[in-house]
C-alpha cells in the first residue's frame, strides 16, 4: 500500500487546533500560512516518493555490522543525501547556524511525514536536531561554530549517548570515565549501548553527545557531565582527521526498526569536548532528551497514521459478506460496523495525538518567543505540562493503532507479506524510548504538575472548560455531557493528587496514580483539542470556507472520540485513586501464586 501524507490533515491540527498562526511575526519573520503550506506539501512529496518507498526493504535487509562498522540499508544513504539536498536538517535551527528559523511546531509537522514513511530512517536525523538544540543551548561560542553548522545542514549526523548495559533508565548509576588530557580535551572510557544510528555510512562524520563521569565527579546523577566525540577529529583547518577512539561492537537484533542501526559502542580512549558545565551533564542532556522526547511522540503519530492508511486501503478492497446498510453481498469489509468501527477510532485518536504533538511544539516556540514574561510563564507551563503528555499518550496510540490495523486484515495482518505487521513491530520501541512511558507518567505527577504549584494544570483545566461550553452551540446530549465529565474528572484527580504531593507518607500513592493519571490527561486533552477542532470546522462551514463534507468530518470524529474514549474517563479515575498500599500488597510471591 502507498503512504500518502495527510497535509489538509495535519495543516488543520497546526492551523485550527494548535494555534500556529501565533507563531507569525516579528519572532518568526519568514513563517507565514504559505510557507506553511509550501513546507508540508514538500515534505509530504519527499516522504511518499524517497522514504515510503525504501520502508519494506529496510526492515527486510535492514543495517548490517561488519569488521568494526556499520552500513546502512539499501538505498538508505542516497535517500539522507537527498534529505540533506532538500534542507530537512535545518528547518528550526537558529539563521546563525544555517537553519532556516522556522518554528519548530511546523518542523515537527514535517517529520511526522518522514516517521509515517520511513520511521527507521527518521530517528537519524531526529537525533541530529536533538543535538542541535542541545549545542544550541548550553555549547560554548566554539563549539557552535565548529559543529553547529555541519549538524544543522546535514552533512554530519548526531547521536544521543546516555544508557550502559547496566544503568538502563537509571542514568545515575553509569560508569562511563573522563579524564582530562591536559589539552582541554578529554579521554572517554566506557561501554553504551542501545545507541541509535550511533554508526553508519552516510555522511562522513557522527557526533557523538556522550554522558560520562570525570575523575572527581560525585556519585549519582549529580556527577555527570555531557561530552561532544565525534566518530572523526578534524584537523585544524575544520577538515576531516584522524578516526577517533570508539567503535561499533556490533549491533542488536531488534523486534523492529530494523533499518535503524542501534549500536553498541565502545570507548577506548576517545578524545572528547567537554559541553557546558562540569557535572551538569543531565540537566544539558535533558535539553536534548526533551527535544527527543516530543519528537518519539510524532514518531508514534506517524507510525499510526500509515497503520491507519494501510488498514483502511485493505478494508476498502477485501470483500466478505453482506452489508448492512447497502444489502450488498460480497462487499467490502468496510462495510461491516466493526471493522468500520476500529478504523473510526483510529482516525479519530491519530487525529487527537497529533492535535497533543502540535500543540507542545507551538507552546514550545510561544514560551521562547513571547513579548512579555507573563506569556513566557504561562507558555512554558504548558509546554512542560505536555511533553510527556505527547511522548507517552502518543507512543501509546501508535501502539494500539497498530495494534488495530493488524485487526482489520484479520488472519492477514499476522502475516508479514500484507505489511500490517511491519507497523506494529516498529511502533513497540516508542513507548521506550526516551525514558519509558512509565517514567514519563512519573514526571508527570513527580515534577511537572506541581512545579509552579499546579497553575498551569489549573490553567488548562479552565481552558478546556471555556472549550466544553462554547461545544454547546453545536450539540447536546452525550457529546456534551461526555467532555464534561472527562474535565471533571481530570479535574479531580489533579486536585487528589496535588493534595497528596504535600504528604511524603503519600508518595506511593502518587506514583501508583502516576499512568492512570497521564492516560486520563491524554485521553481528556485530545477530546479537547478535537473539540476545539470540531468549533473551527464549523466556523468554517458556516463562513463558506473550505470543503464542507471534509470539514463535516471533523465534527464526526469528535463524536466517535467522545463516544469511544471520553466514556472512559470515570475508570481511569478509578485507577488514578487506587492507592499505593494494595499495590504494596501485590507481593511477588502473591504474583507468582
Amino acid at each position: 500500500m502507498t503512504y500518502r501524507a495527510p497535509l489538509r490533515d495535519i495543516a488543520f491540527a497546526l492551523r485550527s487546533v494548535a494555534g500556529a498562526d501565533a507563531l507569525v511575526g516579528q519572532a518568526f519573520p519568514d513563517f507565514d500560512g504559505d510557507v506553511l503550506n509550501a513546507v508540508l506539501e514538500a515534505a509530504g512529496q519527499f516522504s511518499e516518493g524517497v522514504l515510503a518507498p525504501l520502508n519494506r526493504i529496510g526492515d527486510q535487509k535492514g543495517a548490517t555490522y561488519a569488521n568494526g562498522a556499520v552500513t546502512a540499508a539499501p538505498g538508505f544513504a542516497d535517500a539522507y543525501r537527498q534529505f540533506v539536498e532538500g534542507g530537512w536538517t535545518g528547518l528550526a535551527a537558529s539563521t546563525h547556524a544555517g537553519g532556516q528559523g522556522l518554528p519548530k511546531a511546523l518542523e515537527l509537522a514535517a517529520y511526522e511525514t518522514v516517521h509515517a514513511a520511513n520511521m527507521a530512517f527518521g530517528l537519524c536525523p531526529m537525533l541530529s536536531l536533538a543535538a542541535i538544540e542541545a549545542l544550541e543551548a548550553v555549547g560554548s561560542e566554539s563549539q557552535k561554530q565548529t559543529w553547529l553548522p555541519r549538524l544543522v545542514s546535514g552533512e554530519w549526523t548526531g547521536a544521543m549517548v546516555l544508557t550502559e548495559p547496566h544503568a538502563g533508565t537509571d542514568l545515575g548509576a553509569l560508569t562511563a570515565t573522563a579524564t582530562p588530557n591536559g589539552d582541554g580535551t578529554y579521554a572517554l572510557n566506557g561501554q553504551k549501548i542501545f545507541i541509535t544510528w550511533g554508526d553508519h555510512d552516510a555522511t562522513d562524520n557522527i557526533v557523538h553527545m556522550v554522558l560520562a563521569r570525570l575523575p572527581d565527579a560525585p556519585p549519582g546523577p549529580k556527577g555527570i557531565s555531557l561530552f561532544l566525540a565525534p566518530k572523526f577529529l578534524l584537523n585544524a583547518d575544520g577538515s576531516i582527521g584522524a578516526r577517533n577512539g570508539f567503535r561499533p561492537v556490533g549491533v542488536e537484533h531488534k523486534l523492529g526498526i530494523h533499518a535503524s542501526p542501534t549500536c553498541v559502542m565502545s570507548y577506548e580512549g576517545a578524545t572528547a569536548e567537554l559541553v557546558g558545565r562540569p557535572n551538569e551533564g543531565l540537566a544539558h542532556m535533558f535539553v536534548m532528551m526533551n527535544a527527543a522526547r516530543l519528537a518519539v511522540g510524532v514518531e508514534g503519530v506517524g507510525i499510526a497514521e500509515r497503520a491507519y492508511q494501510h488498514a483502511l486501503a485493505y478494508a476498502r478492497e477485501r470483500r466478505q459478506g453482506r452489508s448492512v446498510w447497502t444489502g450488498e453481498m460480497n462487499a467490502p469489509i468496510i462495510d461491516h460496523p466493526d471493522v468500520r468501527r476500529m478504523l473510526s477510532v483510529m482516525k479519530a485518536k491519530v487525529a487527537a495525538a497529533r492535535a497533543i504533538c502540535l500543540s507542545t511544539a507551538v507552546a514550545a516556540d510561544l514560551a521562547r518567543t513571547a513579548a512579555s514574561e507573563d506569556d513566557r510563564i504561562r507558555w512554558k507551563g504548558r509546554e512542560d505540562l505536555f511533553v510527556p503528555i505527547a511522548k507517552a499518550w502518543s507512543t501509546d496510540v501508535g501502539c494500539e493503532v497498530a495494534s488495530m490495523g493488524v485487526q482489520v486484515h484479520g488472519g492477514m495482518g499476522f502475516i508479514e507479506e500484507t505489511g500490517a505487521a511491519q507497523y506494529y513491530r516498529d511502533a513497540r520501541i516508542t513507548p521506550i524510548y526516551e525514558g519509558t512511558n512509565g517514567v514519563q507518567a512519573m514526571d508527570l505527577v513527580g515534577r511537572k504538575l506541581s512545579q509552579d504549584g499546579g497553575a498551569s494544570a489549573k490553567a488548562l483545566i479552565t481552558d478546556m472548560k471555556t472549550t466544553a461550553n462554547d461545544l454547546r452551540r453545536l450539540y447536546s446530549g452525550k457529546p456534551i455531557e461526555r467532555l464534561v465529565n472527562a474535565i471533571e474528572a481530570v479535574e479531580d484527580a489533579t486536585l487528589w493528587l496535588l493534595d497528596a504531593k504535600t504528604d511524603p507518607g503519600r508518595a506511593a500513592d502518587v506514583l501508583a496514580a502516576a499512568d492512570a493519571y497521564l492516560k486520563l490527561m491524554g485521553d481528556v486533552v485530545g477530546g479537547w483539542l478535537l473539540a476545539k477542532g470540531a468549533l473551527a470546522a464549523k466556523a468554517q462551514i458556516e463562513a463558506g470556507e473550505g470543503d464542507a463534507a471534509w470539514l463535516q468530518g471533523r465534527l464526526d470524529l469528535y463524536e466517535v472520540y467522545a463516544a469511544n474514549v471520553l466514556g472512559h474517563a470515570s475508570s481511569r479515575l478509578a485507577a488514578v485513586g487506587q492507592g499505593g498500599e494494595l499495590l504494596q500488597r501485590m507481593t511477588a510471591e502473591v504474583l507468582g501464586a
